[in-house]
């Protein structure tokens, strides 16, 4: 079995992070490339068993929601049909711990899977690869989240007030 693995460090909380990808449907919101995104069959976005139907990049791809756990901050999920790479049992988990200094959070992506030992690098890398951008696209998701809250909306540094009715 073959394994991908990518860790980064973040300037945000664990449970920051954790606040905005615990919910599965919410990938199109953290991830660049990502478009709509729909839970099949009316579950919601923390039910085990979820399947996500994700237009990424101009492809669907459906993935089930095998596990989702609030104290430890994770969730595992498997691909339902055809995976991006000749792969099969594919499991992955993606799971953020806390830093106790400066309240930052530690975030690792890994998956399992079988494939053809000829593929086993090529595998390897592609989804240690893709981790990685999913995460910098995520940091990029929660710096702009924060600094928005941290300088005043373009129109209030004009001098003009927002006012609705």
């Amino acid at each position: 079995m073959a394994k991908a693995y990518y860790s980064t460090v973040f300037a945000q909380s664990a449970d920051d992070i954790w606040n905005a990808i615990r919910d599965f449907n919410n990938y199109p919101v953290w991830v660049d490339g990502a478009g709509e995104s729909q839970i099949e069959n009316g579950k919601s976005g923390d039910a085990v068993g979820a399947v996500r139907n994700v237009l990424y990049r101009g492809r669907r791809i459906r993935q089930r929601l095998v596990a989702l756990s609030d104290p430890e901050r994770a969730q595992v999920y498997e691909f339902c049909g055809a995976a991006p790479m000749p792969v099969q049992r594919y499991r992955a988990t993606l799971k953020i711990t806390p830093i106790v200094d400066g309240g930052r959070g530690f975030v690792e992506w890994w998956a399992t899977f079988d494939c053809a030992p000829e593929r086993h690098d090529e595998c390897m890398v592609f989804f240690r690869d893709a981790f990685a951008g999913w995460l910098a696209s995520l940091r990029r998701y929660l710096d702009g989240r924060n600094s928005s809250f941290d300088r005043p909306a373009a129109n209030e540094t004009a001098g003009i007030s927002a006012h609705t009715e």
